[in-house]
């Protein structure tokens, strides 16, 4: 069943129209969320140059409960969501653009778990800092400005479908589990993260890097319909490694009308349970 298609991305030109000339208007509240495996909070990337006005957010902190039996980035308390978003100046009616280095692979967390806390208006730029640098669009630099007065957002959870560890299982049975890795990590010959390789039996692969084009924007929209055509009036969940890039795939599916449910655990909470099943090797793949 297709739900509403609301384009949960937006384009550099279309952004700085919707900012104004001074890139600060509109009142749309901007997120840079550049992070890393190897680094983590790209801190000093966002110092040297970010859109003008954006707050920095902390995958982390902000975006992620501390590694537990949920896996290595549980979603956050409601409590701690919305103070954090309080802190970054955020309304439940403020517009929120959210944007990484290039792909969206680490955007789509934020895009994704605001979702889920009931914020309705909220988009991924497509191409992310590097697009809106190659366009020459404007950039600060330096720490971000004060806010003046905390934000009043209200987390309500419950606005994204999830998947239990339980119900990941039984929709790779009876519906479309996506496993949004890369291959080498589905098929168990590789992994670099979590004690045990492989990957949930009956899910498909689709990695996640598979939305983007050659030109690091999203595929456009007949291209992403082929790559899901076989979750087409099915249920459809996706899982990663731990939670952060599947939302790029529940944000492609989310494009093209389809709504999909994210184990926000994903793999990192399936292998912890060692009474769990793992499987290696292929199965039928996605895309």
């Amino acid at each position: 069943m297709n739900a509403e298609v609301v384009n949960p991305l937006i384009g550099e030109a279309e952004l700085r129209s919707l900012l104004g000339d001074d890139a600060r208007g509109g009142g749309v509240l901007l997120l840079d969320v550049r992070w890393s495996l190897e680094h983590g909070l790209e801190r000093e990337d966002y110092l040297a140059g970010h859109l003008p006005g954006a707050r920095l957010v902390d995958l982390d902190t902000d975006l992620s409960a501390p590694a537990g039996d949920g896996g290595r980035h549980p979603v956050p308390s409601a409590e701690a969501f919305q103070s954090a978003m309080r802190r970054h100046g955020a309304g439940n009616t403020t517009p929120v653009v959210v944007y990484d280095a290039a792909t969206g692979t680490v955007a789509a967390r934020a895009w994704w778990v605001l979702r889920y806390f009931g914020q309705p208006d909220v988009r991924l730029l497509d191409g992310g800092y590097a697009a809106w640098v190659e366009a020459g669009a404007p950039v600060e630099t330096g720490p971000p400005a004060e806010v003046d007065g905390a934000g009043d957002f209200v987390a309500v959870p419950g606005g994204m479908p999830v998947l239990s560890a339980e119900d990941a299982g039984a929709l790779a049975r009876d519906g479309v589990l996506v496993d949004c890795r890369p291959a080498p990590r589905y098929r168990g010959e590789e992994e670099p993260r979590d004690p045990v390789a492989g990957h949930i039996p009956g899910a498909v692969n689709a990695p996640t890097s598979e939305n983007l084009a050659e030109s690091g924007l999203f595929r456009p929209p007949d291209e992403l319909r082929e790559r899901f055509a076989h979750v087409a009036g099915r249920d459809v969940g996706v899982y990663c490694g731990s939670g952060v890039t599947a939302p790029h795939t529940v944000l492609a599916l989310a494009s093209l009308g389809i709504p999909g449910a994210l184990f926000p655990g994903s793999w990192s909470e399936w292998v912890r349970d060692p009474s769990r099943p793992v499987a290696t090797g292929d199965e039928p793949t996605a895309g």
